[in-house]
């Protein structure tokens, strides 16, 4: 898992998301302390942690360091809970699995908090399996890890439902209900805080809509395999491992734990959601660690099986043990070998959402030092905030204060008002735009926003433009002044330019 998320970190880009921890994570504490007032306060413990973390030589690869940690990290643990819940094997390969699978890489390589969030759910559920083992001790640790993951992301809060599904599986003593129960009790009290200014920051979410049933299925090919061979095959084997969920009284099975995990959470989020949408993929990650778990389970019971057959002895079966383990790490290093393309694919820029350092790459030709600038809407000004070499000597026609100094993720613009008598001075301004809001069908909600658009579509002609991926780059100029070619040509060719 290490050499996988290590593996192309340099991509030379970041894209929205990465770049706000990138952007936040430089201020000082009492900015970051500001800013978590307004907006983002779920990543709050996050962004302190990465301050610390840039501290020395900020950078991408330093930015997305932690996250090969955390998805190495996760890999380790999930092999702990096979080795400990079946045996050495199961643990081998559904270590190995988790490694491989493209949704893991995919988070181990972005400056966010998921893989983090994931080493944390998977390893509060190794202690889970230990507090029961134990007859109901240890559960303060279980707590104080399970209490910071949900501080990193309070959806990690879901995670107390599959562990209450598991116990209740296990029929586990009332001591066990008790430990668990102060355990549980004491992590959401503590988060109650956060939930509290979260609740307050919800307008965050509103680009989100009602997962359907085409989301829940996407969710299981990414938990199971993208590939439709290695998809159907996993399916299979994971159908298999559920067939034990419940042992003797008192007994958690790897069946009982990783069933719960890899299903409850997922799914309570997307029945919630739908009355007000809050899934995304990525918030549920840790409870990929449970889709291995079933997957190798399965496929030891397989192996076995086979295996007696073949030799008709218990016991040969068990000398083959050897032989047994290395197939199934042969049959996964199969299965990495095809998804390869895939994993080499999601290394490129073009497979996030945006490049804004394209963006800036692009600025750096077009645009010399002294012109204005629009940013449309505001959060597009992070492409400037991200990588300021290509906008350096500009000027923001809207900003009025800066977004460390103003406590926001994007700095604050002037009124409406202002904002049109700044634009009426100007005879070509150049605008950077998500796509989206060019093309919108309808005016922003937004009055600063619903000016740039009313301005520029009114009394602006597009001189030239060049696209990268959702961001578009123009230069508009005045109508009477517009000879259907740009007013002054780039200062460097272009490259993409349309």
């Amino acid at each position: 898992m290490t050499l996988i998320g290590l593996w192309g970190l340099d991509r030379g880009a970041m894209w929205r998301d990465e770049a706000v921890t990138f952007q936040v994570a430089r201020r000082t504490v009492p900015q970051i302390w500001r800013l978590l007032h307004g907006v983002d306060a779920v990543h709050g413990l996050y962004y302190l942690l990465m301050h610390a973390v840039l501290a020395p030589h900020p950078g991408e690869v330093l930015l997305r360091l932690p996250s090969v940690c955390g998805a190495a990290a996760t890999a380790g643990l999930v092999a702990a809970l096979g080795a400990r819940l079946v045996r050495p094997r199961v643990g081998l390969w559904a270590g190995l699995l988790y490694a491989i699978t493209p949704m893991a890489g995919h988070y181990a390589q972005e400056g966010r908090s998921y893989a983090l969030v994931a080493a944390g759910a998977t390893g509060a559920t190794l202690l889970l399996v230990r507090a029961v083992t134990a007859g109901g001790r240890s559960w303060w640790t279980y707590g104080a890890v399970l209490g910071v993951t949900c501080w990193l992301h309070e959806l990690a809060v879901l995670l107390l439902l599959a562990h209450a599904v598991t116990l209740a599986l296990a029929r586990v003593r009332g001591r066990v209900w008790r430990g668990w129960g102060c355990a549980a009790g004491a992590v959401a009290l503590t988060l109650l805080p956060m939930v509290a200014v979260s609740h307050a920051q919800s307008a965050q979410l509103a680009w989100l809509t009602e997962p359907t049933l085409e989301s829940a299925q996407d969710l299981l090919r990414a938990f199971a395999g993208p590939t439709s061979q290695v998809y159907w095959t996993c399916l299979v084997f994971a159908v298999i491992g559920m067939t034990r969920l419940a042992g003797r009284r008192g007994e958690v099975t790897c069946a009982g734990i990783a069933l719960p995990l890899a299903v409850v959470p997922p799914v309570t989020l997307m029945l919630a959601s739908q009355s007000a949408p809050l899934y995304v993929d990525r918030y549920v990650l840790y409870a990929l660690a449970g889709a291995p778990l079933l997957i190798a389970t399965g496929a030891d019971r397989v192996a076995v099986a086979l295996a007696r057959l073949w030799t008709g002895s218990p016991f040969r079966v068990r000398s083959g043990s050897s032989f047994l383990t290395l197939t199934g790490v042969l049959a996964i290093a199969l299965a990495f070998t095809h998804q390869l393309p895939l994993l080499r694919d999601d290394r490129l820029p073009r497979h996030r959402p945006d490049d804004l350092a394209a963006v800036s790459v692009v600025a750096s030709h077009e645009l010399r030092p002294g012109d204005p600038v629009l940013f449309l809407p505001s959060h597009a000004r992070g492409a400037a905030l991200t990588y300021p070499a290509g906008f350096r000597g500009t000027r923001d026609v809207a900003l009025a204060v800066g977004a460390p100094e103003s406590g926001t993720l994007y700095g604050t613009e002037v009124d409406a008002h202002l904002l049109r008598r700044r634009l009426a001075g100007l005879d070509r301004v150049w605008v950077v735009a998500e796509r989206y809001m060019l093309d919108a069908p309808r005016r922003p909600r937004n009055p600063v926003e619903r000016v740039k658009l009313d301005v520029l579509n009114g009394q602006f002609a597009v001189g030239a433009e060049t696209v990268r991926n959702r961001v578009a780059i123009r230069l508009y100029v005045r109508r009477h002044l517009a000879t259907g070619s740009p007013v002054r040509p780039p200062a460097r060719p272009s490259p993409g330019r349309s």
